[in-house]
């Protein structure tokens, strides 16, 4: 299992964090979070994964992106009817 913690390095100017006013870590936490935020809106991560990617637990990562005003579940017609009929077998 690919478990490994692995960092990247990306080159960002100072002036880039001075017109934020952030700090270093404060502008990597952003970047994860939102990259996490990205990743899962295009599905290319699962609600979990782009927690854990974001360093939240799902529930704490959930409510963040409720404060946000963010879609937590966003599913089309077929998906809820799949989810739903799926529902209905359940024990």
């Amino acid at each position: 299992m690919l478990d490994k913690t692995i960092n990247l390095s990306i080159p960002v100017k100072e002036s880039i964090l001075f017109s934020l006013k952030e700090s270093t870590e404060e502008f990597s936490r952003e970047l994860v979070y939102l990259s996490a935020l990205m990743l899962y809106k295009r599905r290319k991560l699962s609600l979990g994964k782009a927690a854990e990617l974001a360093g939240y637990n799902k529930i704490d990562f959930i409510f963040k992106l409720k404060t946000e005003g963010e879609a937590v579940f966003d599913y089309d017609d077929d998906e809820i009817d799949e989810i739903v009929n799926a529902s209905k077998q359940l024990p």
